[in-house]
């Protein structure tokens, strides 16, 4: 294992206790696509919102008009 590796994995393995509450076994037993995923879930969304307006409309079509 490569120090760089190591530093890594410790820096992760500790924000993955930090923001998730998970101990180093459920860290290590995730695979990195499952860490991305529950992490990039904290993230705000890159689209905007919409507004009361436009999901009101939507929910209309949605009935059938």
């Amino acid at each position: 294992m490569s120090d760089s590796f190591g530093a890594s994995a410790a820096r992760l393995c500790g924000q993955a206790a930090l923001l998730l509450g998970w101990m180093p076994d459920a860290f290590w037993a995730a695979t990195p696509e499952e860490l991305g995923t529950v992490l990039s879930a904290m993230r705000k969304p890159d689209g905007g919102t919409i507004d009361k307006s436009t999901l009101d409309s939507m929910m209309e079509a949605d009935r059938g008009g």
